[in-house]
């Protein structure tokens, strides 16, 4: 797996508001909100997923939970924040390899949020649709895909102003060396519905800020979890509804 760069961090501050231990419009108490509803939804159970928001576009700041922590409990003050290598340079604790990943998207579609999720639906569909070469070690170029077409939800996407359209999510197969795998993802970005999965592990969504960024991610959940009911009720019926 990929080591980030280390450095010798200085503390993440934490805008303190009345009754509250902070203000609840700051970008740390935001994720931290975002992040305690993704684990109520069951989309990051235990340490799974990971989450960022982007705090400078130049030079690159990334805020995020640190590695190894139950995403549903994290406070603003133990949030950290990263620079454009991956480095933690403010707070305490580790940064995700996957931080590399969040790094990439940002830099190609300039997205302001980046959520990863391990759901169910997510887990199952990418493993079931995984790319040529299977979950690990396919082919640097190659993607698997799964499409989208003719239903309402679609709407919620940027972009998107009507269900007569064709959505294709990009399948990449999983890879521990996290550079190799933000390099492979690279090409894929720009024309991607906010989002792609990793084979076998999950989705990544993101937008133009951590409310977009939410949105497209429940959006992007939704067409996955009937993606595989609907392959559910089709092999229950044996027909094609």
């Amino acid at each position: 797996m990929s080591q980030l760069p280390a450095v010798n961090p200085t503390p993440f501050p934490v805008t303190k508001g009345a009754g509250s231990g902070g203000s609840a419009s700051d970008p740390a108490h935001q994720l931290t909100a975002c992040m305690a509803e993704i684990h109520r939804r069951g989309w990051c159970d235990g340490t799974g997923g990971n989450f960022s928001c982007v705090l400078s576009h130049t030079p690159v700041r990334l805020l995020m939970a640190p590695s190894g922590v139950d995403k549903g409990q994290v406070t603003p003050d133990a949030l950290i924040e990263v620079d454009g290598q991956g480095a933690v340079v403010r707070g305490q604790g580790r940064a995700s390899a996957e931080t590399l990943l969040h790094l990439a998207i940002v830099e190609t579609t300039q997205a302001g949020a980046v959520l990863h999720t391990h759901s169910q639906s997510g887990t199952l569909l990418s493993a079931h649709h995984a790319p040529p070469g299977g979950m690990s070690g396919g082919e640097p170029a190659q993607a698997g895909q799964l499409v989208f077409n003719d239903l309402e939800m679609l709407k919620g996407l940027e972009g998107i102003s009507t269900h007569a359209t064709r959505v294709e999510l990009p399948i990449l197969a999983n890879d521990q060396n996290l550079e190799a795998l933000s390099e492979r993802a690279r090409p894929h970005l720009p024309s991607a519905p906010h989002g792609l999965l990793i084979a076998g592990h999950g989705l990544y969504a993101w937008g133009r800020d951590l409310a977009v960024a939410m949105r497209h991610l429940e959006i992007l959940e939704f067409l996955l979890e009937q993606q595989w009911r609907r392959m559910l009720l089709k092999a229950l019926t044996g027909g094609d509804r």
